[in-house]
């Protein structure tokens, strides 16, 4: 055997020992997944015997919701969080600059004033415009800024906000009413606690009354309902799985609930990233980790933000290399943490998860696609088992994809239709043949990206939830 061959033999190995520690970890969370979601559903019915969730002990919550050219969704959503089961509460909605109508229908809709006041500054952030408030809604604070970004209009929101803590909220999700209630409860459980992510699902197919979900519904197109897989198998394997092995690194943020001064005493949102959510996760570990302070970083899957996915496949694959950029960014400013016992399961396990299992994980994905059809034409390894390792790869990916549409079963039951279940278990199936190369294309294109320098967002098409 020549050297080439022998070097494409060791590759080879490699890349079936990659596949099975990854296959292997996700197989892991499946199963912590499984057993964690069960406990809490035990938790959360002796939470309601005892009537915990009726009471007034909870902390007060500001939602800081930043919008940018909403004005498509813009009054259906904060009607939606005006409308929660909560009682001390305010909406802190930020205006980055829209150069739609999206702060006059604010001004219109909700009638508001002009409040010319002073306010701190914790944190950094473009100019602020304006204050307004509402006679009708005294629990609705609007904030007119120059345009800076998403991190930016966190932290002019974070500046602005009354409450102990903070709910971060995209402007275009719709939160389940009781969702507050719900992820309060880990505050509740242990006072070390500075944040929590709840479930974001896609409302792309739902049916809405007096603003918010009135029936759980799948998308119509392709993109969407290969979304809705992706983002239960984000979520309730993915997600839950790290939260009980004390590993989550990222809190989304279209929802997640943080302790407004642990935030501000990690500076804030970083505004030089796209990936300000995770970062944000990330530095609060490695200073809490640092400064030796016991804290708790949760996810939870009782609470519930319904969302508006892109359904046209340029604005998805924006998206989509935007997370990886974000998610490679992220993992790059504190590769010091990576291995590094200094931040027990965070440094030896969290960031060698995302590393070597999401970050390269496309790259790996075309290597080896790449090197196996190049060991097959050489003679290297036999044209049958480069068929069955495939087929293999394939029908595991297919079978993690259909349980995490079936841990939706088990957990909350959003979707009243049989029907809709089996057709997004039959979506999970189809996933892996051309979506998941598709998707790994554009994470590919993230990393290099990322490597350029690029920073920009990118534009979403976007049609608007929750009208009707």
């Amino acid at each position: 055997m020549s050297t080439l061959s022998n070097i494409l033999y060791g590759i080879n190995e490699l890349v079936i020992l990659y596949f099975i520690i990854v296959n292997g970890i996700y197989f892991m969370l499946l199963v912590v997944s499984f057993f964690h979601i069960r406990r809490y559903r035990n938790i959360d019915r002796i939470f309601k015997l005892k009537g915990v969730y009726s009471t007034n002990l909870y902390k007060p919550i500001s939602i800081i919701a930043p919008a940018f050219n909403e004005e498509e969704s813009i009054i259906s959503s904060i009607n939606s969080l005006l409308n929660l089961k909560y009682t001390n509460y305010e909406v802190v909605v930020v205006n980055d600059g829209s150069t739609d109508q999206t702060l006059q229908k604010l001004i219109d809709y909700y009638q508001l004033k002009s409040q010319q006041r002073h306010w701190p500054k914790f944190t950094d952030h473009q100019p602020i415009k304006d204050i307004y408030t509402s006679d009708r809604y005294p629990k609705l604070v609007v904030i007119d800024k120059k345009n800076g970004g998403k991190a930016d209009a966190l932290n002019a929101g974070i500046n602005i906000a009354k409450k102990e803590l903070f709910c971060a909220v995209d402007a275009d999700s719709i939160l389940e009413p009781d969702a507050l209630t719900k992820m309060l409860r880990v505050f509740m459980e242990d006072d070390t606690t500075i944040a929590v992510g709840g479930v974001v699902r896609v409302a792309n197919g739902c049916t809405f009354k007096n603003r918010l979900v009135d029936k759980a519904g799948i998308p119509d197109s392709f993109l969407g309902r290969i979304q809705s897989v992706e983002y239960l198998r984000a979520f309730l394997f993915g997600r839950i799985g790290l939260d009980y092995l004390d590993s989550l690194l990222i809190i989304s943020g279209a929802f997640g609930l943080f302790d407004r001064k642990a935030v501000i005493k990690a500076g804030g949102y970083l505004r030089d990233t796209v990936g300000e959510d995770m970062e944000l996760v990330m530095r609060l570990h490695e200073h809490y980790r640092r400064q030796k302070i016991p804290y708790r970083i949760r996810f939870i899957s009782e609470p519930v933000c319904w969302t508006e996915v892109p359904e046209d496949r340029a604005s998805l694959a924006r998206q989509r290399n935007r997370w990886h950029r974000g998610l490679t960014d992220s993992l790059y400013r504190y590769k010091r943490m990576l291995l590094n016992p200094r931040y027990g399961r965070i440094g030896l396990f969290a960031m060698p998860f995302f590393v070597f299992v999401e970050m390269i994980s496309p790259v790996i994905e075309f290597a080896g696609y790449f090197l196996v059809g190049i060991s097959w034409w050489m003679g290297v390894i036999n044209g049958y088992f480069a068929l069955l390792f495939l087929a293999v790869a394939l029908v595991w990916g297919m079978v993690l994809s259909v349980s995490a549409v079936f841990l939706e079963e088990l957990t909350s039951r959003r979707y009243e239709r049989p029907r809709d279940t089996l057709i997004l278990a039959g979506y999970a199936l189809l996933e892996n043949l051309g979506y998941r190369q598709l998707h790994a294309w554009w994470r590919l294109q993230g990393i290099i990206d990322f490597f350029k320098g690029k920073k920009e967002w990118g534009t979403m098409v976007r049609k608007g939830i929750g009208s009707s």
